[in-house]
């Protein structure tokens, strides 16, 4: 049979694995080449917390790097991260972009929050109607979980995510008091832009997710970050690209003009020829090392050869 598979040192690959030897699966061909030492590998431990809707799922990434060791903090900061979608999952094979954090000191919470796939019919359904409810009340818990079992700082908890994942990382920070910084990378500021914007293909997802728009119209101003800016009271980098036609742009700008006007500490980095998901090397080194930096400057954490980072209102 063949079959796609990985682990936390190998990217997504095609097996091949043979029903009558049942020997080990050959790999025919990986979608990555990148090769890490095992002593930067952080091995994800999955978690089930409580949560609104009874339990919810997700990865959790301890801080590994076996050329450093930690004696002065009692719990590591912590990022958690929205996957995108938001009706999709988040996957366990090697993820450069999250070992990027666990081998620089921080631990990670990849959550399944209600309405991913993977953990049956109902658990899927949770999400309808309630996008901006369940995933936001998901990524919480489970960071509050992880402080409570010892494995989080409480005031070094960050939250980032992309597209969809980015909406629930804004609706987070911006109706919620759990997490002390975040990042959103294209995500959804404003729900009543996206359905009056986004591409044909998407055009009625947001019916089941939201409600039917323009119908439902006020519940997707509830849902909005870019409405309720005047709760927001912590610091936000948002990443975008210029050429995105499923998040226009302007919802970043729009955003960041709001957190600048009132007061919080923010950047904005608009990313040239990038549309939903950079695509270039340069680009998604540079997004990370943003990230990194900016979480440095908020936590006071020092960061070796952290690349300078202009933020308004800090």
């Amino acid at each position: 049979i063949y079959f796609l598979g990985g682990n936390a040192s190998t990217a997504t690959s095609i097996y091949k694995w043979n029903l009558e030897t049942k020997g080990p699966a050959e790999i025919l061909v990986c979608s990555s080449s990148l090769k890490f030492p095992e002593s930067v590998i952080s091995v994800p431990q999955q978690i089930e917390f409580p949560t609104t809707l009874g339990n919810a799922f997700g990865y959790y990434y301890p801080p590994k790097n076996d050329n450093y060791k930690c004696t002065m903090e009692a719990a590591p900061p912590l990022l958690v991260k929205a996957h995108g979608g938001p009706t999709a999952c988040t996957r366990t094979s090697l993820n450069a972009g999250i070992q990027f954090w666990t081998s620089r000191g921080f631990a990670v919470l990849d959550v399944d929050y209600g309405g991913s796939t993977g953990y049956g019919r109902a658990y899927r359904r949770r999400l309808r109607n309630s996008w901006g409810i369940v995933d936001i009340d998901d990524v919480c818990n489970g960071a509050a979980y992880l402080v409570k079992e010892g494995l989080a700082d409480e005031n070094r908890l960050c939250i980032d995510g992309g597209s969809a994942g980015g909406y629930t990382t804004l609706g987070a920070l911006a109706f919620r008091d759990v997490f002390k910084a975040g990042c959103s990378l294209y995500g959804v500021g404003d729900l009543t832009a996206l359905a009056g914007d986004t591409h044909k293909f998407e055009s009625r997802y947001l019916d089941g997710l939201v409600g039917r728009y323009p119908e439902d119209e006020q519940i997707y101003k509830d849902r909005s970050p870019i409405e309720s800016v005047d709760k927001l009271s912590c610091p936000i980098l948002l990443l975008q690209g210029d050429e995105d036609k499923i998040v226009p742009p302007n919802q970043a700008s729009m955003m960041h003009s709001a957190l600048v006007k009132k007061g919080i500490p923010t950047c904005l980095k608009m990313y040239k020829g990038e549309q939903h998901g950079f695509r270039k090397a340069e680009n998604i080194e540079d997004a990370l090392d943003s990230e990194l930096s900016f979480y440095g400057k908020v936590f006071g954490i020092k960061i070796p050869g952290a690349i300078d980072l202009d933020i308004d209102n800090l």
